[in-house]
């Protein structure tokens, strides 16, 4: 089970049997009146909902980076009110591309992913030495259009970009369609007329036009927007991506990310009565205006959002994300005002970190209550009894062994790579000068380009009958500019031309002056024809006329060297049929695998209530980081498969975790991790059959040759021996605030989840690998690994979260726990929904067992709660209420004749005929009201003065059938005519 709030919940104690003999079920009448009262939860653990109308952004305490938002409004769902739904970044992890909700634009729960696999290679699935840190699937856009949801992003290492397709985005599959080549950031866009659009790039933003299947590149337009396009904006330079389109009011605005040298990162807005720009002028001008739009504390990348004004009309806010590692690129819903079709965002153009903002969307209190209670991590007992989600079926076709000529593999294709020969073996594509040069990034030679006539001219070589189909080739090469007319950063590309068709292989944006690299891996379409095939660089594409009337910004002449192309030996291993089926097991959303899981070795149907993972394979410490120019190696738990992860979340976190060891191998290695390319972990090892807890940690700077096994060993003053335990309790204690922009970890350990042991004092610095060769935030993960022999395995019991460290010295506090237990003790089982109470049964008997345990840490009180809470707010939105009637009244006073007349006004705001009776101290009356009416009827006194009193009003009416009475009071004051 897991506390996901996604679906109805399960327990998370193990006592349930025990609780229910003993009749400590719901009992109504039980509590006192308070008890509602006490109960005031605290919002989710990734929600940064205050409960007072306004939240503070950052808006989600947890990574998820570069963010697209779509609205399904109120008329075109079954719910009666806007849906919002947000698709963020995940790269190497699976699942990938979540698929996130909320109804408040605030609170966020995971409903599905796009994918279970975003392929089946060596890359995605830690298979072969290969990996795909850093890599994998980037930048999604999410839109709905014509009754189905579309996404596309961006595989830097799989194959190019991709659409996926559903009718169902809460619960459906999804229907994948590559698109044979790549497509930086991919923004995709429905015309008002439906044509389907991509905006993408780097350094510009150039679109192609799709068929109304989605499946072919109809047209393409390179660069509608350049930086050159807009000299002297101080908004505009260093990244120019991440573009996101929106139609609003008759323009067409595009939102861009942008980081100009010397300041931060930040928002720049460029709108259009064309959406293809200089495409569709007349006589070639961009029509696009530009400004920046945010420049505050780094709150940059995303997209604008709609909001329903209540006078129908539509207000539009960003939701942008901020670097704020390790924990990660955190989104933040930013409220704007605007003003000659122009927004200016926040509180006059700033965004203050932790700034507070009033809620755009305002729901029932009840709906509130719920909508603060979600949150994108989870507590788990591992009951197996989470949602069903179509990824989880997912169905992949298991390859044939490849035909390849072996010879070619592993060995440098390109003849003279590093050019110390001359220029021997390389050629010009299109019309430019090379020459040798001792401007060298390595060894004596490099190769100067020059008198360039288009983009497109640079070195370039044939490597017909080298290169194969079904081969990974790896690519680099070194690039440097100098003209000090040139722009300060510029693009440079590897470029692949087939016969008379081009495709880009990788890119680099190089900064002048300075030695680039190139890298990056492709493989060839099995529709390219292998008979012509050259290999050359470029910078971006653009016109010749434009070129020419620019050389200095595209024509530059410019130096290469150590130029490298080789393909990938044959893998030893093939994926597995096993390896990608589904095995029974369904893990609760928030879960993540550290790359593709190899699902024969893992299980929550092996042992009921636990997840067991066995180690398949015996890590070999072979494996490199292939993103980076120096081929760094990775470490064992890098190389590990199967490692099951969450995000993590701020300021302060706490994880713990209940291990059985007794299934461990020798060399095996298994436990609590905080971890990114650095990480800390705690973890049991098994040695000649002893079995020793300590702790491991990994920090800057790292080094491209590593001693895995002496990274991975335990630091001195963390160890304890176990013993014969076969049964180990882990805690891991993160604090990303003690500074802030650092995580430091404490670990603990206990035998049985009462006393505890810390393990040394906090490890750390974690802080963002400035190579980016994971880029993300740190993530919590269960793991285990072999470094001798396979089979071993490790059954985890459960997964407790709090926001409560036990290194900050706090008592154990119960206070919320036993109000959650209270107030759902006072509520009435006929009032909600047979299978939700149900639910909350189950949730309660876990409270209650908890509550009455000894517990060792917050965690183990938390948990249970939280579990609770969010089924007592889930319920509270489904209460079914009795039927009511909508009777207000008026009673005021005047002198008539100086005597007292008391006047009496009742108003129907139902649909219903209303019968009533007006009850005062000078009389009574009956009558009938009729449907969205008001009446006034009068009572004289015939006193010269009246104390104040209160008038009865008895309503009544059948509704759908029922008879339904109500009364309704209204004081009025005193009155003397004296």
């Amino acid at each position: 089970m897991s506390l996901t709030p996604a679906r109805p919940l399960r327990p998370i104690a193990m006592a349930g049997a025990a609780i229910i003999a003993a009749g400590l079920l719901l009992a109504p009448a039980a509590m006192p009146a308070q008890a509602a009262e006490s109960w005031q939860p605290d919002s989710g653990y990734t929600s940064t909902d205050k409960g007072d109308g306004t939240y503070t952004v950052p808006l989600i305490n947890a990574d998820v980076p570069d963010v697209s938002v779509e609205r399904i409004p109120a008329a075109e769902n079954d719910e009666g009110r806007d849906i919002y739904y947000m698709i963020s970044t995940t790269m190497h992890l699976s699942p990938g591309a979540p698929i996130m909700k909320s109804y408040d634009l605030v609170n966020w729960e995971i409903v599905n992913y796009v994918f279970d696999r975003a392929d089946i290679s060596d890359s995605f699935s830690l298979r072969n030495g290969q990996s795909s840190y850093g890599q994998g699937q980037w930048a999604s856009s999410i839109r709905h259009h014509d009754g189905k949801w579309y996404v596309a992003f961006n595989t830097n290492n799989l194959g190019g970009s991709y659409i996926y397709v559903t009718d169902d985005i809460d619960e459906g599959s999804w229907e994948r369609i590559a698109l044979g080549r790549a497509y930086h950031d991919p923004s995709l866009f429905f015309d008002v007329d439906g044509t389907p659009y991509i905006f993408y790039g780097s350094g510009s933003t150039s679109a192609v036009k799709l068929s109304s299947d989605m499946k072919t590149v109809v047209a393409e337009y390179p660069q509608i927007l350049r930086t050159s396009d807009y000299p002297g904006a101080s908004f505009i330079g260093g990244l120019f991506e991440g573009a996101q389109v929106q139609y609003i009011d008759g323009k067409y605005y595009i939102v861009i990310i942008t980081w100009p040298s010397g300041q931060g990162r930040q928002v720049a807005l460029f709108r259009s009565d064309e959406l293809l720009g200089r495409y569709a002028t007349a006589d070639g001008s961009n029509p696009y205006e530009a400004k920046g739009v945010l420049n505050s504390n780094g709150f940059a990348q995303g997209s604008l959002v709609p909001i329903a004004g209540e006078d129908g009309t539509t207000d539009w806010s960003g939701m942008f994300f901020r670097d704020t590692f390790p924990i990660g690129r955190i989104p933040a819903l930013i409220p704007a005002t605007w003003s000659d079709g122009w927004p200016t965002f926040g509180n006059n153009g700033s965004v203050p970190v932790n700034g507070a903002f009033a809620k755009p969307i305002e729901l029932t209190p009840e709906q509130e209550l719920y909508e603060r209670q979600k949150s994108i991590v989870v507590s788990d007992d591992f009951d197996n009894d989470a949602p069903h989600r179509a990824y989880m079926d997912e169905e992949w076709t298991i390859p044939a062994a490849p035909d390849v000529d072996e010879s070619l593999l592993g060995i440098e294709l390109f003849t003279n790579p590093g050019f110390e020969s001359g220029a021997d073996g390389w050629t010009v594509n299109d019309a430019a000068t090379i020459a040798p040069s001792a401007d060298a990034a390595s060894g004596a030679g490099s190769l100067k380009v020059s008198a360039r006539t288009t983009t497109g001219s640079g070195p370039a070589q044939d490597v017909s009958g080298k290169v194969q189909h079904n081969v990974t080739y790896d690519i680099s090469a070194k690039v440097k500019y100098d003209n000090p007319n040139s722009p300060e950063t510029k693009q440079f590309l590897a470029t692949a031309r087939y016969g008379g068709t081009f495709t880009n292989l990788a890119s680099v944006t190089a900064t002048r002056g300075q030695w680039a690299t190139i890298s990056g891996s492709f493989t060839v379409p099995a529709s390219q024809a292998l008979s012509s095939v050259r290999i050359f660089l470029e910078t971006p594409w653009t016109s010749n006329a434009n070129a020419q009337a620019a050389p200095d910004t595209h024509l530059m002449d410019f130096t290469v060297d150590d130029l490298s192309l080789k393909g990938r030996p044959i893998t030893v291993e093939l994926p597995h049929a096993d390896e990608i089926a589904p095995n029974g097991s369904r893990l609760a959303l928030p879960w993540e695998w550290n790359h593709a899981p190899d699902n024969r070795y893992w299980s929550l149907t092996d042992r009921d209530g636990w997840l067991r993972l066995t180690t398949g394979d015996v890590v070999a410490g072979t494996m490199k980081h292939l993103k980076l120019a120096n081929d760094d190696e990775a470490t064992y738990l890098e190389e590990a498969r199967n490692t099951l992860s969450q995000r993590t979340f701020g300021p302060r976190q706490s994880a713990e975790t209940k291990l059985d060891i007794s299934g461990m191998r020798n060399g095996d290695v298994a436990g609590l991790a905080a971890y990114n390319r650095g990480f800390s972990y705690v973890a049991v090892k098994r040695v000649g059959g002893v079995n020793t807890v300590g702790v491991v940690n990994r920090t800057q700077p790292f080094a491209a040759s590593i001693d895995q096994a002496a990274l991975e060993t335990f630091l001195p003053g963390t160890t304890a021996a176990l013993g014969s335990a076969s049964e180990v309790h882990l805690k891991a204690d993160l604090d990303f605030a003690s500074p802030t922009g650092q995580l430091w970890t404490t670990f603990s350990f206990s035998l049985d989840g009462i006393t505890w042991n810390q393990l040394g004092s906090r490890v750390g610095p974690q802080t963002l690998d400035g190579s980016l060769t994971h880029f993300m935030g740190h993530r919590v993960g269960l793991f285990n690994y072999a470094t001798q022999q396979s089979g071993g395995h490790v059954d985890f019991d459960h997964y407790l979260l709090s926001d409560t460290l036990t290194s900050q010295g706090l008592p154990l506090d119960e206070s919320d726990l036993d109000a959650a237990i209270a107030y759902a003790q006072t509520l009435d089982e006929a009032d909600y929904p047979a299978a939700e109470w149900d639910e909350l049964e189950e949730v309660l008997v876990d409270a209650e067992a908890a509550s009455s345990r000894t517990a060792g840490t917050q965690n183990q009180l938390d948990a249970p709660e939280r579990a609770l809470s969010l089924q007592l707010a889930r319920l509270g939105t489904l209460k079914e209420l009795e039927p009511s009637l909508d009777v207000s009244l008026d009673a005021t006073t005047r002198c008539v004749a100086g005597k007292v007349v008391l006047a009496v006004q009742a108003s129907n705001g139902d649909e219903v005929p209303l019968a009533l009776s007006v009850s005062t101290p000078f009389g009574a009356k009956a009558a009938a009201l009729a449907p969205s009416k008001s009446a006034s009827y009068a009572f004289t006194t015939r006193l010269v003065s009246v104390p104040a009193a209160t008038v009865e009003v008895e309503a009544s009416a059948t509704v759908d059938g029922e008879s339904v009475t109500v009364s309704v009071e209204e004081p009025y004051a005193a009155r003397s005519c004296g």
